[in-house]
Parts: C-alpha cells; sequence; structure tokens
C-alpha cells in the first residue's frame, strides 16, 4: 500500500501535484478539524465508486490511518491502484502542523 506523509501531502499542495484528497470520517470529525477535500464517509465509499479517479493519485484520510488503510484495501479490491494512505491521518498532521 503506497503511503504518503504530512510532510510529502504538505508539499504536494503547495507545488499543485494534481491529485484528488478524500475524507473518509464521519461529519462532525469534519467539522471539528479538516484538511479539504471531498468528503465520502467511509460507510458511503462503495457506494460513491463512481466519485473516485482512477486517472491521477488519490489521497484517503482519517484520523489515525487506519480506516483509511481498510478503506484502501476495499478499494483496491475494486480495481483502484492510484490510492495513497495519508500516513498517521489527521493526528500526524495536527502533530506536525498544529490545528
Amino acid at each position: 500500500m503506497q503511503q504518503v506523509t504530512p510532510q510529502q501531502l504538505k508539499n504536494w499542495t503547495e507545488n499543485k501535484k494534481d491529485f484528488v484528497l478524500i475524507d473518509i470520517r464521519e461529519g462532525w470529525e469534519r467539522v471539528a478539524f479538516n484538511i479539504g477535500g471531498t468528503h465520502i464517509p467511509m460507510g458511503d465509499l462503495m457506494a460513491s465508486l463512481s466519485e473516485i479517479p482512477k486517472d491521477k493519485d488519490v489521497v484517503i484520510y482519517c484520523e489515525k490511518g487506519i480506516r483509511s488503510v481498510i478503506s484502501i484495501q476495499r478499494l483496491e479490491g475494486q480495481g483502484f491502484n492510484n490510492l495513497f494512505n495519508l500516513n498517521g491521518g489527521m493526528s500526524a498532521w495536527k502533530y506536525e502542523y498544529g490545528n
């Protein structure tokens, strides 16, 4: 499974890399803190496959990186091979860059 660190993700954003960011946390988690991207809660992910491109890199994030790993495994079973897990999730991002 491909991983991206908070530092790499910040670099991708600053350098305007063409990628898609997907937050799979629950709505209340997203309201409390997020770094943007499309919101598709984990429970809705498999019903939202058409919203996830296969032709560019996709970073999936959750709070700690566990739900995103599970989600990526499920998506890879559907033929996706362009997915990156935000290593450590929002917890790692907040540790690195604050709230």
